[in-house]
């Protein structure tokens, strides 16, 4: 059996449970056996690709350079939202040891893992046909991976149980056998094992922590965890659980900075066929909406203190944070906007400029992750009419994004780690070591 640390006689596999919040937790008192859950702060901001990007270097983001789920390419004056290609995660990864000794690594389902250095590698990848439509896929290496696990699990992953109106645990209950599957071929099985279970993230969102879907979806996690120690026990791996961010309750109307940057003359749009359009090329200011946070870019140095001014006197907005704020909190690369604004406690930020539905966008009506300038979550509702998503940013009733004491998340070994992490850099750190430590 390989041994990849000093503590452990096994190898290890490490689970990102998406939304797994220390309070939530203790709300809806979620037991595994072989799981003691202990809390620590996470990363800032609180957003999928940020932490999974701080959790693989053991790096804050001002130097991984993944400051949010999306970043604003200048060169391009484009907003491009969940890319996946791992050049965008800059920094040596907690595993480079491992395979440094001819050891594996796999990654599961990691957001930024395609083209990533490793021996596994598994996430959804499909092809968007030209005239509509979909071809369902995942992206794997080795090669044949997706294709015999299909096989073996019965059944293709589908995209629609990942995201939109039809997301839910069945993605996570799919995920969980892939990564019985990788862990218990010999042909695979990595010394180190990344996964992640988006499980809890979308009824959280949709219907708030408190809730009894949130309590269903507490308990879907629960087997789909004692499932993963399972499989774990059974082929020789010790086992890392941590949530990546907290999801708050909503309580107050969402915030749409671009709607009040576009009101002060800020933000442009262009109208095609009555549609508003956004207009990069000349808007001296717009903010990248992702959650509880946005970067908002600035073309010009003369313009941000306007735009700060602005955003300071929305309603909804408890921060406006400069390059100095962005460095306090460990977020200041050339990545991020001229200003971060940071939502107050039950409120989010939207991306909508226009203030009429007739004049939405047509990306607005579906789900459309890589040309919205900002994550929607209203992709999670069905709207009107039928085949598209709401508009309506009401019936969002969780969040997520800011960091600090009231938002910690949880975690869990099956191993000691020579330590209790304060935050996941801690934790993070702890691995590298516990993995470069290898004999």
């Amino acid at each position: 059996m390989n041994t990849v640390g000093p503590f452990m006689d096994s190898r290890l596999l490490i689970v990102d449970v998406a939304a797994l919040g220390w309070e939530l937790v203790r709300q809806h008192g979620l037991e595994v056996k072989g799981l003691d859950f202990a809390p620590a702060e996470t990363v800032f901001p609180a957003v999928t690709c940020t932490v999974q990007a701080s959790f693989r270097t053991a790096r804050p983001p001002a130097e991984h350079g993944m400051i949010a789920n999306g970043l604003y390419f200048p060169a391009l004056r484009k907003v491009m939202f969940w890319e996946q290609s791992a050049g965008l995660v800059v920094g040596e990864r907690i595993w480079s040891g491992v395979r440094g000794r001819r050891g594996k690594a796999g990654v599961l389902f990691w957001q930024q893992s395609m083209g990533e250095d490793a021996d596994v590698l598994l996430t959804p990848a499909p092809i968007h046909k030209h005239h509509g439509g979909m071809i369902q896929d995942c992206y794997g290496r080795p090669e044949w991976l997706y294709r015999e696990m299909r096989g073996s699990l019965d059944e293709p992953f589908k995209l629609q149980w990942y995201w939109g109106p039809l997301a839910g645990a069945r993605a996570g209950d799919w995920i969980v056998r892939a990564v019985s599957f990788v862990l218990g071929d010999p042909r695979l099985a990595p010394d180190v094992c990344l996964a992640y279970l988006p499980t809890l993230d979308y009824d959280l969102q949709r219907a708030g922590p408190g809730s009894e879907k949130a309590a269903k979806a507490v308990e879907a996690l629960r087997e789909q965890l004692d499932y993963l120690l399972s499989a774990a026990d059974r082929t020789g791996y010790e086992v890392i659980v941590f949530g990546d961010y907290a999801i708050a309750e909503v309580t107050r109307p969402a915030v749409r900075p671009n709607l009040a940057l576009r009101d002060a003359g800020l933000f442009h749009t262009r109208t095609v066929g009555g549609r508003l359009y956004p207009d990069f090329h000349t808007s001296r200011a717009f903010a990248v909406a992702d959650h509880e946070i946005a970067h908002v870019y600035v073309a010009d140095e003369a313009d941000v203190e306007p735009a700060r001014q602005v955003l300071a006197n929305t309603p909804g907005i408890a921060e406006v944070l400069d390059a100095g704020g962005l460095a306090e909190r460990g977020a200041d690369h050339p990545n991020a906007g001229q200003l971060l604004l940071v939502a107050e406690d039950g409120g989010w930020l939207a991306y909508p400029w226009w203030t009429r539905k007739k004049q939405a966008p047509d990306f607005a009506t579906h789900v459309d992750i890589h040309n919205k300038p900002g994550f929607d979550p209203c992709e999670l509702f069905f709207g009107w009419p039928p085949m598209s998503v709401s508009q309506d940013t009401a019936r969002v009733r969780g969040t997520h994004g800011r960091a600090g004491a009231e938002r910690r998340v949880a975690w869990a070994s099956t191993c000691p780690l020579g330590g209790e992490p304060a935050s996941l850099l801690d934790l993070a750190g702890m691995v590298r070591t516990l993995l470069d430590e290898a004999p």
